[in-house]
């Protein structure tokens, strides 16, 4: 069983940053490099979608249209951690961010594809 708990989201001003954080824990003694890891978003009325995602070796990694050139995922292996620089943030940016790991090789962006989600981080962004 693995567990995700992310942490960073807070009320912001449009045009700011903010870093958000999820650590993972658990996996049976699995290294966390040999897993996806992946962000996805979901605003009030709205469907979960995909947000940014990252390969296990952290070379390989994928953004949704919407957030190209703005957020930036990564992550750190040695403190199974991953991250997410949200930059330039609009008031359509605000939602709920969740932090979702993946049992497979190739990123995806689905939310069928996850295998493990955390509760979830609030980020609001006012204009």
């Amino acid at each position: 069983q693995v567990q995700l708990v992310e942490s960073g989201g807070r009320l912001v001003q449009a045009g700011g940053s903010l870093r958000l954080s999820c650590a993972a824990s658990g996996a049976s003694g699995r290294t966390f490099s040999v897993y996806v890891m992946g962000w996805f978003r979901q605003a009030p009325g709205k469907e979960r979608e995909f947000v940014a995602g990252i390969s296990g070796s952290g070379y390989s990694t994928n953004y949704a249209d919407s957030v190209k050139g703005r957020f930036t995922i990564s992550r750190d292996n040695a403190k199974n951690t991953l991250f997410l620089q949200m930059n330039s943030l609009k008031p359509e940016d605000t939602a709920v961010y969740y932090c979702a790991v993946r049992a497979g090789i190739q990123i995806a962006t689905t939310v069928s594809a996850y295998n493990y989600w955390g509760q979830g981080t609030q980020v609001t962004v006012s204009s």
